[in-house]
């Protein structure tokens, strides 16, 4: 009783709801509030607009299935904290209209991948004139996985396109249920994606699975990130810390004041800091240096470069500098003149394998 005691007081007098919409294949390079200018998602756009957008969030595995960031764990750690929890595929208006201010609730919604969306015909051809080059698609590569698909890219983009604009409407949807429901001006909202994907980047259409061997291009590991709660976080705030889909979980604990399960993945860091647009404590230092792993393949990624190694560095290696190379093209793994760079992020990708006991 003592210690139920003590950790009620750790709860912050008010406590927001929690609404996290995980996009399946979403890159970031796909939004508006990311600088593209041929896909429309407005209502992404404008949620952006009124919270804090991250620009440098990876996902840990760029490939489906994969479970989101809000796994089980986070699910278990809210329940455990008193909030009402559900997940699910569908618009979530049920379990909403059940909601009351008394008590809050955390709600998980999974967004298909664009390209299982059913979608009308008129959505389709809003972008029948749509050339799609300045997203950068080149034509099918060698080791392409699936070369059907890039036989029409600018085909197959206005469908893929079309479903990521039907799915934005929904989105507008439920915020018009969260202020039907007097439930808008407690809610924080969390929007991301589990992954991203290649739409002919590379000469590659799909995750990080398109190619064989598989890869890591920032099409498929960088992912949209925005927090919104209304009168709380700083409007149109951009973020450029890079952070992983492993930070979720410490993130929303701390602010909850929720306890994460024992077994929880303890590879994150909370960001909540970054959030609240403040800066860290002078002791408190943040990674600076994010991981991902598919099949064989791992990927350490900090603000100027990424390292992707194949089995632990017997096979093919690719070191990219992103500032002055941001579309990949020059793999400088080889180059001494980027020796230091390649083993400062191996080092640090052994130590990450061996945290995780990989």
């Amino acid at each position: 009783m003592p210690a139920l005691a003590a950790s009620k007081k750790q709860l912050p007098l008010e406590r927001p709801n929690i609404l996290i919409v995980t996009a399946d294949g979403l890159g970031a390079y796909m939004l508006g509030c990311y600088a593209n200018t041929e896909i429309r998602t407005p209502n992404i756009d404008r949620l952006s607009q009124t919270g804090v957008r991250f620009t440098n969030a990876f996902a840990s595995t760029p490939a489906a299935p994969e479970p989101g960031p809000h796994d089980a764990a986070l699910s278990d750690a809210l329940a455990g904290a008193g909030y009402n929890v559900n997940s699910g595929n569908s618009s979530g208006a049920e379990f909403l209209d059940a909601q009351t201010p008394a008590k809050p609730f955390f709600l998980t919604l999974t967004w298909p991948s664009p390209a299982s969306v059913t979608v009308a015909q008129k959505d389709v051809d809003q972008y029948a004139k749509t050339s799609f080059e300045a997203m950068g698609w080149e034509p099918a590569a060698p080791n392409a996985t699936h070369k059907e698909m890039l036989k029409d890219v600018p085909g197959n983009l206005r469908k893929y396109a079309a479903g990521i604009t039907t799915l934005d409407v929904q989105l507008a949807a439920l915020s018009a249920k969260l202020q039907q429901r007097n439930l808008w001006e407690n809610t924080l909202v969390i929007f991301t994606s589990s992954h991203g994907f290649l739409a002919g980047h590379h000469g590659l259409w799909g995750d990080g699975t398109a190619s064989d061997p598989v890869n890591m291009y920032e099409e498929v590991v960088r992912v949209p990130l925005i927090w919104t709660w209304p009168s709380r976080f700083p409007p149109q705030t951009v973020r450029n810390d890079v952070v992983s889909s492993h930070d979720l979980l410490p993130t929303v604990c701390e602010l909850t004041h929720a306890v994460p399960p024992a077994a929880a993945n303890r590879d994150g860091q909370s960001y909540l800091t970054f959030v609240y647009g403040r800066r860290l404590p002078k002791k408190q230092s943040w990674h600076d240096v994010v991981f991902a792993r598919l099949r064989n393949t791992e990927m350490a990624r900090d603000d100027r470069y990424k390292l992707v190694l194949r089995d632990q560095g017997k096979g093919p290696g690719e070191l990219y500098a992103e500032v002055t190379d941001a579309t990949e093209k020059e793999n400088q793994y080889d180059n001494p003149q980027y020796v230091n760079v390649r083993d400062r992020l191996t080092a640090a990708l052994a130590a990450w394998r061996a945290r995780s006991g990989a």
